[in-house]
């Protein structure tokens, strides 16, 4: 038999106007649904992608994606990075040292992160130095004891550029007959970074040799190296590359990554992500029943035209094409139309809300959209499944169906 006949024949059903009514508003709420349920989970997708992008960017961005800590002092840190970036995905590897501390005002004390860094490399390689106001990393020389704050934290202290704060560190507690004493030194700001999330509030930056002193370390000593990736979440899987290239040199090294201090933060977005994902993906597995439901009602309809058919020689598995067939082409129109409409809103999702007066993120500030071919790739063939997979129990059932009982009474 022709492998297009069952194709031919189920496109004729398809066209052709329904006797029943009901079946008919079936396949249309069939297709709606799946439409519907296409196009809302390429646009959620695509916003929760760029919320996600953007919080990778302003957190990620100004924090140690990978943090590797040699057991001794690094006699040459030059030839320890030149190994490093050479690894896939590694930008650069900058030295580095951090401390929790206090920073203290003339009117208010915050805990903060400090973190001490090159300015010449840092400026290169961390997004942060594209996002500080009233002064660049250029100004943090060492001995000058100058730091750069976030700007929320800047805001708590009610301090500005030019103005003086105290830094007090508990890497660096000495015991007096008082008791323990933490290092302290005052620390002119010279600049505000803003990134536009929660490290604004938490984080300053000084120079690496000043930083040490605040510790009561030697400060030409370097025993931490800080790599900036091109992706974090690529930080897990390069922590054992790292330790084996450094391994070749006879450093023993243990490494740590964002996740120590924000990994909850992005576990709970990728969990939101999944969540949303799922909930409108119902909205497809619906439609699918509805499929069923329509696909039923046609093949009682049919049944005399399927057992006249049979006794024509049509096989039993060209009785399940046509169906089939008719089936798929219901997913597939409303697959195509909530594409075309999903990525057509995607592209146009700010503009849209501009024009309807909708703010989510407050004036000024547009939604981040990432629209990514894989996941579309996901959504098409995930609503392909399922849909063929809806339409193999009335395909089925057709096939079943007997001629010598179907046409008695004809």
């Amino acid at each position: 038999m022709n492998p297009g006949f069952p194709f031919y024949i189920g496109y004729r059903y398809w066209r052709a106007k329904k006797a029943n009514a009901f079946a008919s508003f079936i396949t249309l709420f069939a297709v709606s649904g799946i439409f519907l349920g296409v196009a809302a989970l390429i646009v959620v997708s695509s916003v929760m992608n760029g919320l996600e992008g953007q919080l990778k960017q302003r957190i990620l961005g100004a924090v140690p994606q990978l943090t590797l800590y040699s057991e001794a002092p690094l006699v040459d840190w030059t030839k320890q990075a030149s190994a490093l970036k050479a690894l896939p995905g590694v930008l650069g590897v900058t030295p580095s040292v951090s401390t929790q501390a206090m920073v203290q005002s003339a009117s208010n004390i915050r805990a903060v992160q400090v973190y001490g860094v090159f300015p010449e490399l840092a400026q290169k390689l961390s997004s942060v130095a594209q996002h500080t106001y009233s002064g660049a990393f250029e100004q943090l020389a060492s001995g000058d004891f100058k730091v750069i704050l976030g700007s929320e934290l800047a805001r708590q202290l009610k301090v500005a550029p030019g103005d003086t704060v105290r830094l007090l560190s508990g890497d660096g507690v000495v015991y007096s007959p008082l008791g323990p004493v933490p290092s302290q030194r005052k620390f002119l700001v010279s600049g505000i970074f803003e990134m536009g999330s929660q490290v604004d509030a938490g984080v300053a930056y000084i120079h690496y040799q000043d930083a040490k002193r605040l510790m009561r370390q030697p400060s030409e000593a370097i025993d931490q190296l800080r790599l900036y990736l091109t992706d974090p979440f690529s930080a897990p899987a390069l922590a054992s590359k790292v330790q084996d290239v450094l391994a070749k040199q006879d450093i023993k090294v243990t490494t740590s990554d964002w996740r120590d201090t924000y990994g909850h933060l992005f576990g709970a977005v990728k969990m939101e992500k999944n969540m949303m994902s799922l909930m409108l993906s119902l909205i497809v597995a619906v439609a699918a029943f509805n499929i069923v439901s329509a696909l039923v009602m046609m093949v009682v309809d049919k049944t005399t035209d399927v057992a006249v058919l049979k006794t024509q020689g049509v096989t039993t598995p060209a009785v399940m094409g046509i169906f089939v067939v008719q089936g798929s082409l219901n997913a597939v129109l409303g697959l195509v139309l909530g594409l075309a409409v999903g990525i057509l809103i995607t592209l146009n999702l700010n503009g849209i809300m501009t024009t309807l007066g909708i703010s989510i993120l407050g004036a000024g500030q547009s939604l981040p959209v990432k629209l990514e071919l894989m996941q579309l790739s996901v959504i098409v063939i995930g609503t392909l499944l399922v849909t063929l997979l809806a339409t193999l129990y009335p395909a089925l059932r057709a096939a079943r169906v007997q001629p010598a009982t179907a046409l008695r009474y004809e």
